[in-house]
């Protein structure tokens, strides 16, 4: 009881000087806070793009070669084209050509190589891997032509064009639709592997005036919306999913129909540490492929997000140790000097009977309580930092490649010819909250007690050195 009442006192007596030093503790800890909570909102942040663009529960993902351009001159294989001439205008394919005017050309197209369905067997046998499954992502491509196009004033309208994946849904636990999560209608149900169905992203089914029960044509099929899902928009989820035995049907790639084949293969390994070899073994048996793991993705993804990850990594660590550093030496110098000052008062307490290592526990204890209220500042600091952040931080642009690391469908020129962009990425809005946790208030509080302990060794340490007779002699 008396070492409370005499640590109350004395805080009291030298007010200014323990509030100064709580402060100074109080701003170390305050930075660690903001800097910690910066860090883990922008950690989040990475976390989120890469969340999108990687489906849940998926470890490395194999996606077919990217065809090869055609010769100067040569259209690729399986190449829709329109042409116009003096017979008006005609839509080709694979050679053979017919009027064009007033059809709908429809072409459900796949960006990449294909890949035999066996394959995916094949990777799932390989050691590390717990499971695989096999999916289609293809670009559906639609273009209503007037009946008067190729005559004067006829005009070719803009393409439709959206994105389709097809779904193996022996195993909803992998690919993009593992991470939706159901707004309306249902998902996927066995009895729907054969079946004309869709489910649809939410934010395609509003742009489209999309409901469950509407019907969706897919390459001149028209399929039947069961199911509104939400997915992360900052991987550009796929805007339609279908049965992967019905995509594999209608879908075409650069080398014909995609009957029994796949374009990309989802791979989950038996622990982070079977990855890199995992990914090796993968591109043994699938050379041609491109086998991308969570980690490879992040490292394409630029823009401020990147940078600003790098800058709160380096930067804002070593200005947290400066600051503590800072923090502490303060703290410790005026601990010293406050002992120095109340060298008559520790000199009689020996005198009157005191052991040294009572003084030595009441320095500590007067440390300890402000580096104490010192820390509760500082949290209360961090907390408003953090806050401030969140409020007036402006959004991270990130440059991220497309879902699957597949390339995407474009159609070139009037002319209406499809090629296909290898490294598409599109540029996604993150917003940044610093956010705090109960690990960084517990090590708030832990360098706070720290700070409070390396002061109060400083000021024993001077302590231990006192004789009673010298500090007696010693006028203030």
């Amino acid at each position: 009881m008396f070492f409370v009442t005499y640590l109350r006192r004395e805080l009291r007596r030298r007010m200014r000087q323990a509030v100064f030093i709580a402060l100074g503790l109080a701003v170390g800890i305050g930075l660690v806070v903001v800097v910690t909570a910066a860090s883990s909102g922008v950690k989040k942040a990475q976390a989120d793009v890469l969340s999108s663009l990687y489906a849940v529960g998926t470890d490395v993902t194999v996606t077919g070669a990217t065809p090869k351009p055609p010769k100067s001159g040569a259209a690729p294989k399986n190449a829709q084209t329109f042409q116009v001439g003096p017979g008006g205008a005609q839509f080709c394919s694979n050679g053979k050509c017919h009027n064009a005017a007033g059809q709908t050309i429809d072409n459900l197209g796949s960006p990449t190589s294909p890949i035999s369905q066996s394959k995916v067997a094949a990777v799932a046998r390989l050691h590390g891997v717990t499971a695989a499954a096999g999916g289609l992502t293809l670009n559906d491509t639609q273009i209503k032509l007037p009946k008067n196009f190729g005559q004067p004033g006829g005009s070719l309208p803009q393409p439709k064009s959206f994105s389709v994946d097809g779904v193996d849904i022996g195993h909803s636990s992998l690919g993009p639709l593992s991470s939706a999560t159901v707004k309306s209608g249902h998902s996927f149900t066995a009895a729907d592997a054969t079946s004309n169905v869709a489910v649809v992203d939410s934010g395609y089914a509003t742009a489209n005036s999309l409901k469950v029960g509407s019907a969706v044509t897919i390459d001149k099929v028209k399929f039947t919306v069961i199911g509104i899902v939400g997915q992360p928009q900052s991987g550009s989820p796929p805007d339609i999913y279908i049965p992967l035995v019905r995509a594999q049907a209608i879908g075409t790639g650069p080398d014909g129909k995609l009957r029994n084949k796949v374009n990309t293969i989802y791979v989950t390994a038996a622990s982070a540490a079977d990855i890199p070899a995992v990914q090796k073994e993968i591109s043994k048996l699938l050379p041609g492929a491109t086998v991308t793991t969570a980690s490879s993705l992040a490292s394409q993804v630029t823009g401020s997000l990147s940078s600003t990850a790098k800058l709160a990594n380096e930067l804002g660590k070593w200005l947290s140790v400066l600051v503590l550093i800072a923090a502490f030496a303060v703290a410790g110098l005026l601990t010293m000097a406050a002992v120095s000052r109340r060298a008559r008062e520790f000199g009689t307490l020996k005198a009157l009977g005191w052991r040294s290592r009572r003084i030595v526990a009441q320095v500590l204890g007067e440390s300890v309580a402000m580096s104490v209220i010192g820390g509760l500042v500082g949290v209360g600091l961090g907390l408003a930092g953090a806050a401030l952040i969140t409020r007036i931080a402006p959004k991270l642009s990130a440059n991220v490649p497309t879902a699957g690391g597949g390339p995407r469908l474009a159609t070139n020129g009037p002319g209406g010819s499809q090629s296909f962009s290898p490294n598409a990425t599109h540029t996604v809005l993150v917003p940044m909250h610093a956010s705090v946790t109960a690990e960084v208030l517990a090590l708030a509080v832990v360098l706070a007690v720290a700070g409070g302990l390396l002061a109060g060794a400083l000021g024993s340490w001077r302590i231990g050195r006192l004789r009673p007779a010298a500090a007696l002699a010693r006028v203030e």
